[in-house]
């Protein structure tokens, strides 16, 4: 599970943000967390997987907020395209 691939300025942390990205056609990649409630990522996982857009599943919401450089849990997570970082920068 590469999760370094977080590591990048484009990354999309939380469902909120995750699902407006996923909606304007900007997300490279979608990061889930195993243990997140799933009324909050059946949703993302349902929209990425008709958008083509890979989905992988990561052991814990903690995890996955220590992989996004945040200290707390992250139900979800996603690298944006260059476009929704620059958006999101505004």
């Amino acid at each position: 599970m590469p999760l370094n691939e977080l590591a990048v300025s484009s990354r999309l942390v939380g469902a909120k943000r995750l699902c407006r990205a996923l909606k304007r056609g900007r997300v490279k990649k979608v990061f889930l967390a195993k243990d997140a409630d799933p009324s909050l990522t059946a949703p993302l996982e349902r929209e990425a997987m008709a958008e083509g857009i890979p989905v992988e599943w990561v052991e814990s919401s903690e995890m996955l907020g220590r992989a996004c450089c945040i200290e707390r849990p992250a139900s979800a997570a996603g690298i944006g395209t260059e476009n929704e970082e620059s958006e999101s920068q505004e």
